[in-house]
């Protein structure tokens, strides 16, 4: 399954046009974007995360659909990673796909998210992962027609974000 995720245009370019470039399994060390990995054993991200955070940023778990904090949020501002903090997405790229989760048509900047295939439960999917922490986000989808400027659904739980309003964030 060809799968592509968004690639900046050229700075120069005076247009806001969005890429495709092919998905690659990038490692976690290579991918965080020029941060620090956060590396933490299991006993400390048990520690810090409640139940329902740990079993799916750290075990690649999935909440149910329409019960997360975010999947029907409007508000403007950046969603972090539950686990690290990094930057993930903006509401500038959050749409409304009905889906039950939070759906973004592209991550805050290349090299915040890494992707991985995933093919577990008979499925062929793209997980997509902090690329700071490693911990389990969510999955990407392309095609499915939302007639977002990437063609991309970027799936994600919202026990693994933590949303900064716009507001918030001048403080």
């Amino acid at each position: 399954m060809p799968s592509a995720v968004p690639a900046p245009a050229p700075a120069d370019s005076g247009t806001a046009q969005v890429q495709q470039v092919p998905v690659q399994q990038v490692p976690a060390q290579e991918a965080s974007g020029g941060q620090a990995p956060v590396e933490k054993t299991d006993a400390q991200w048990r520690e810090e995360l409640s139940p329902e955070e740990y079993r799916v940023l750290r075990q690649a778990g999935t909440e149910r659909p329409y019960t997360g904090e975010y999947w029907d949020t409007h508000t403007r501002g950046v969603y972090k990673c539950r686990a690290c903090g990094t930057e993930l997405f903006t509401s500038n790229e959050k749409f409304d796909s009905h889906c039950g989760w939070p759906s973004f048509w592209a991550p805050l900047a290349e090299g915040t998210v890494r992707y991985i295939h995933d093919r577990t439960l008979g499925m062929e999917r793209v997980e997509v992962r902090c690329a700071t922490c490693d911990s389990h986000l969510g999955h990407v989808f392309d095609g499915e027609g939302y007639g977002t400027p990437t063609d991309q659904r970027f799936c994600i739980n919202s026990v693994s974000l933590k949303l900064v309003p716009a507001d918030d964030a001048t403080q």
